[in-house]
């Protein structure tokens, strides 16, 4: 088992970026949902809050990825992660603030708790799956034996 203090120190810089413009990576909020509790999203405004706090106006560049990583631009998104890298080794009291956030939101991630069936009769096997809201996935295979 992780200890949560460590876990916490393991998030870096771009998974934290990731987690604070999450909901603007996906095509829309409502993926973001599908993925994380509203208790998550919440925070990762916060989350983002207080990234943009730490980093707006130090540069006509950093303020420029942080508008297009609201836009969910990926090499934005990238841009401000290493801007935050850097932010993050400078100053140590905000690091360990952020990756507390991030490491928040990774626990409030909605877990996969459906069920696989694999049904083996005869010749052909089908196996199954049950997800969220009753979302059925079927496959089967048929093996020809000699």
């Amino acid at each position: 088992m992780v200890d949560p203090a460590t876990a916490a120190t393991a998030l870096t810089a771009a998974k934290i970026t990731e987690l604070a413009f999450q909901k603007f990576i996906e095509s829309s909020a409502g993926e973001a949902a599908k993925k994380f509790t509203e208790t998550a999203i919440a925070k990762m405004d916060d989350l983002r809050k207080s990234i943009w706090t730490k980093l707006r106006g130090k540069s006509p560049a950093i303020d420029e990825a942080l508008t297009k990583a609201e836009q969910g631009d990926h090499a934005a998104i990238d841009t401000v992660a290493k801007y935050l890298d850097v932010a993050m080794v400078d100053h140590p009291d905000f690091a360990a603030e952020i990756r507390a956030f991030a490491h928040e939101i990774t626990l409030e991630q909605k877990q996969d708790n459906s069920s696989m069936t694999q049904t083996n009769y005869g010749g052909t096997n089908y196996q199954t799956k049950t997800g969220d809201n009753n979302t059925n996935f079927f496959g089967g295979s048929h093996n020809h034996g000699k």
